[in-house]
């Protein structure tokens, strides 16, 4: 069976989402972040993360700066035993219409092309209609979590997305009852 992925958001989804983070040190998990991937991995998922960085492009941090936050994030979580398989980030500005910024479907197939999973058999859990529409472009499974902008974005995104849960709990709950 081929392997089965999970794409995630990284801002308000995982972590906290602050205004253009690019200190490491204000990375920070969600509540029950941790527990929700953790479901999710034992459940035989990989994990990855697809995220806009837009601060690069407007020249607020560089792509080291979201380097060293991944990396952070990376290590928080592998504290709470979940590996992140890779992180995939658009640094270009809105204006620059690139091919990578969600909701295009850039990011999606590059881990696509890194990992060799069907996108119509994984998940994609953001707190935007931007997340709901790169999965949507790929035919993924998408879930929209309440933290970070979602309980905002709900209403705009209630024709995109699949599922709506309260946190990364509640998306692997729902996973859950889909594969037994």
């Amino acid at each position: 069976m081929a392997e089965r992925f999970v794409l995630l958001d990284r801002d308000g989804t995982i972590i906290f989402d602050k205004h253009y983070l690019h200190d490491p040190d204000g990375v920070e998990l969600l509540p029950r972040a941790a527990e929700g991937l953790r479901r999710m991995a034992d459940m035989g998922f990989r994990l990855a993360v697809l995220t806009n960085q837009s601060g690069v492009g407007r020249g607020y941090f560089t792509e080291a700066d979201v380097h060293a936050c991944n990396t952070r994030l990376s290590e928080l979580l592998a504290a709470e035993g979940l590996t992140i398989e890779g992180f995939f980030h658009c640094p270009h500005a809105p204006e620059e219409n690139c091919r990578c910024r969600k909701p295009a479907p850039g990011l999606m197939e590059q881990a696509v092309d890194a990992f060799g999973f069907d996108p119509k058999r994984a998940y994609m859990i953001g707190d935007k209609d931007a997340d709901m529409g790169v999965g949507r472009a790929v035919g993924a499974t998408t879930i929209l979590v309440r933290t970070g902008k979602g309980a905002e974005s709900e209403v705009k995104c209630r024709d995109r997305a699949d599922h709506v849960a309260d946190d990364l709990i509640g998306a692997a709950e729902f996973m859950a009852s889909k594969s037994r």
